[in-house]
């Protein structure tokens, strides 16, 4: 039996800790080995005993948990959940701790509906397990990826499986559909911000929570030359636009005549996901076939290797991205198993294959 992930959660509300607890031990693989109110307290713990991750809040007395993020990375890298409440404020600062180094972002457990409460336990426990496989700075970590239990909801879910047929004829305008996890927003701002204001028009998944989403979009919007923003229901695709799925909706390539358009839409979680990279990549199979070029990224999981296989058997060009340049090997792992992967390319080839792409 594998040994179980340690977690140190660091939170100065005793309210929040206490649902971390019962939510992160609600599964078996997980175990928390302590709780701590402020980096201090935290720091105390680590020097006893070193977690596999630590769930870490933002905003603390004594010590903000940003400048504690930064601390622990320059000192003892571990891999670090940020656990943020949903704020458009919280959203910005968020973002300056992924690129400090935090795996990725959670919302705070909350009380709701049944479903929601089971939707932000996958979400949480998920984060977590991602988190115990990532390679900080790409380097090669010993946490081995662990099975999902619960079963999973495919694209199915939200349309039928692509018709033979039905996508376009090749044109001469590609689209471009980028599906990233952990690990992808530092990845795609390497990315986007090497693509020059001429690319052709791209839509991309990356699992993080609603409003999260807004901010990722307006930053990387101040950083390159391509227009990026949040995704809207009925935005067009266009040359130079990048758009971002938003958080806890899913998004779909759409077409009317020769122009191409998403469709934001609320769904059930698709490959655990919501937006689900299964769905974006199957409504490009059946509605782009051969326009359309699916990317996987870095990620955990599974979610959107079915759809890729879908849009390779419809024409596209697929390429996922390799194993020594991603944080979690997982999403790309298992689309290059399937045979979904026409090309495996490192991280810092992959603007480069979306231009000549845009130019076939």
């Amino acid at each position: 039996m594998a040994k179980p992930i340690r977690v140190l959660i660091i939170d100065d509300s005793a309210t929040v800790r206490q649902a971390l607890v019962e939510v992160l031990e609600s599964d078996p693989d997980i175990e928390v080995m302590g709780v701590a109110s402020d980096p201090f307290v935290a720091a105390q713990r680590i020097a006893r005993e070193v977690p596999d991750v630590i769930t870490l809040d933002v905003e603390m007395p004594r010590m903000d948990g940003i400048t504690f993020l930064r601390k622990l990375m320059s000192q003892h890298p571990i891999p670090v959940v940020m656990c943020s409440s949903l704020t458009e404020e919280g959203s910005e600062t968020l973002l300056q701790a992924l690129a400090a180094g935090a795996v990725d972002v959670i919302l705070k457990p909350k009380m709701g509906t049944k479903q929601h409460l089971l939707e932000s336990r996958t979400r949480i426990c998920d984060a977590v397990k991602a988190a115990a496989a990532a390679r900080l700075n790409r380097l090669p970590r010993q946490a081995a990826q662990r099975a999902m239990p619960q079963p999973k909801l495919t694209a199915d879910a939200m349309m039928p499986a692509p018709v033979a047929g039905h996508a376009m004829a090749k044109t001469t305008e590609r689209v471009i559909c980028i599906g990233a996890s952990t690990g992808g927003t530092e990845s795609l701002r390497s990315v986007l911000e090497a693509l020059p204001a001429d690319s052709p028009g791209i839509v991309i998944v990356q699992h993080m929570p609603e409003k999260f989403t807004a901010a990722f979009a307006k930053r990387l919007d101040s950083l390159c030359e391509v227009e990026v923003k949040e995704a809207e229901d009925g935005d067009t695709v266009l040359r130079g636009r990048v758009l971002i799925a938003p958080g806890n909706r899913h998004t779909l390539l759409q077409r009317s005549g020769a122009r191409y358009y998403v469709n934001v839409k609320d769904g059930p979680l698709v490959s655990r996901h919501r937006p689900s990279v299964d769905v974006l990549f199957r409504s490009a199979a059946q509605y782009a076939g051969g326009n359309a070029v699916g990317i996987i990224m870095t990620g955990m999981g599974d979610d959107g290797a079915r759809g890729l296989l879908e849009m390779r058997e419809n024409g596209a060009m697929t390429i996922a991205q390799d194993e020594a340049s991603c944080v979690v090997f997982g999403m790309p792992k298992e689309a290059i198993a399937r045979g979904a992967a026409e090309k495996v390319l490192p991280l810092d080839a992959l603007a480069a294959e979306i231009v000549r792409a845009g130019r076939l």
